[in-house]
C-alpha cells in the first residue's frame, strides 16, 4: 500500500513511518513547512494539492496540524488555519487527484470537552470541547463527514486521547516534566519541579499502540465511522509525574508556578475504545513503559 503520511516529521509521524516501512508498505512523508525537505503547507491549497498528486497514494494519514491545547488559546486562528481549513484543503485534494485514497483523519479526545467524572466517553458521546484546539478538531470531523457524504472521500475519523513517547516535544506536559528532572539530576538546575494544575484526569497510551491502531484502520476500518483509541484508564497527572519521578531516581520538590496554568482545563478526559478493540486491537505498552522512552529519549539529548 502507498501511505502519504502528512505531519511525517511530527511526534506520531515519525513513529508511523517507520512502523508502516517496517510493514512492508511504501510510505511518501508530506513533512511540515518548516522541514529541509519534502515540505508540505497544509494551509495552502496549491501546495497539498501538489502534494497528493505526486504521491498517488492508496491511503492517506492526516497528522499534519497545530496540536497544542494550550497554544491554541493563545492562537486560536491558527488552530482553526491549520486544523480545520488544512483539512479541507487535502480533502479536496485527496478528492481531485486521489479519488480511491482510504482518508484516515486524525482528530482528538478533546472535542468530547469536560466530561461527568467516572465517565467513559464512547463515539456516541456528544462533543462540547472546551478549546480553540478542540472546537478545530469538531470542526474538521465535520468536513470530513461533509466530503464523504457529499463527493465519495472513503474517510474514517480517529479520536486518539493522550499518548507519550520518545520523540514528543518539550512544550507537552510529560517531557516538560522530564526535561526539568534530566537537568535537575545532572546539576543544571535546582531541586525544584514546576508544575501547572496536576489534578486532571487523562487517558494515556504509548505512541507505539496508537500507530498500531493507525495500521489496524487503514486495513479493516469502515469508512464513515469513528473510533476513540484510548486505554479507559483514568489517571491522574499527578500520580504520572510521581511515577516518572520514581522511575528517575531524582528526589524533588514539587512547585505550581501560574504561568503554567492553562484557561478552561478539563477535570475529566477519559475514553471508551470498545469499538476498535472489536477490529482486533489491544495496548501492548504501559505507561511505565512510556515514560521510560520519554525518559531515555531527553537523557540522551
Amino acid at each position: 500500500m502507498r501511505i502519504l503520511i502528512t505531519g511525517a516529521d511530527g511526534f506520531v509521524g515519525r513513529h508511523a513511518a517507520a512502523a508502516f516501512r517496517k510493514a512492508g508498505h511504501a510510505v511518501i512523508e508530506a513533512q511540515g513547512p518548516n522541514a529541509a525537505s519534502q515540505r508540505l503547507d497544509i494551509t495552502s491549497p496549491t501546495s497539498t494539492a501538489d502534494a497528493v498528486r505526486a504521491a498517488n497514494p492508496d491511503a492517506v494519514l492526516h497528522l499534519a496540524g497545530a496540536s497544542s491545547v494550550a497554544l491554541s488559546h493563545e492562537q486560536p486562528l491558527q488552530a482553526f488555519q491549520v486544523n480545520t481549513l488544512g483539512t479541507v484543503n487535502l480533502l479536496e485534494a485527496v478528492r481531485r487527484h486521489a479519488p480511491r485514497a482510504r482518508f484516515l483523519h486524525v482528530s482528538s479526545g478533546e472535542v468530547y470537552g469536560a466530561l461527568t467524572p467516572s465517565v467513559q466517553a464512547n463515539e456516541e458521546t456528544p462533543r462540547l470541547p472546551t478549546s480553540p484546539y478542540g472546537a478545530s478538531k469538531m470542526a474538521a470531523e465535520d468536513a470530513v463527514d461533509q466530503f464523504r457524504r457529499g463527493y465519495g472521500v472513503q474517510s474514517l475519523v480517529v479520536r486518539p486521547f493522550n499518548h507519550l513517547g520518545a520523540g514528543q516535544a518539550s512544550h507537552f506536559v510529560v517531557p516538560s516534566f522530564a526535561a526539568q528532572l534530566v537537568a535537575i539530576a545532572r546539576g543544571a538546575s535546582e531541586p525544584t519541579l514546576h508544575v501547572g494544575n496536576l489534578e486532571p484526569v487523562r487517558d494515556f497510551l504509548h505512541v507505539e499502540d496508537v500507530v498500531s491502531a493507525y495500521a489496524l484502520l487503514l486495513e479493516r476500518g469502515s469508512p464513515g465511522v469513528t473510533y476513540n483509541i484510548c486505554s479507559g484508564v483514568p489517571r491522574r497527572i499527578r500520580d504520572v509525574l510521581d511515577e516518572l519521578i520514581r522511575l528517575s531516581g531524582v528526589k524533588v520538590a514539587v512547585e505550581v508556578d501560574p504561568a503554567r496554568l492553562r484557561p478552561a482545563e478539563i477535570p475529566w478526559l477519559v475514553g471508551d475504545a470498545t469499538r476498535l478493540k472489536a477490529l482486533g486491537w489491544a495496548p501492548t505498552r504501559t505507561l511505565a513503559h512510556a515514560l521510560e522512552d520519554v525518559l531515555r529519549e531527553v537523557q540522551g539529548r
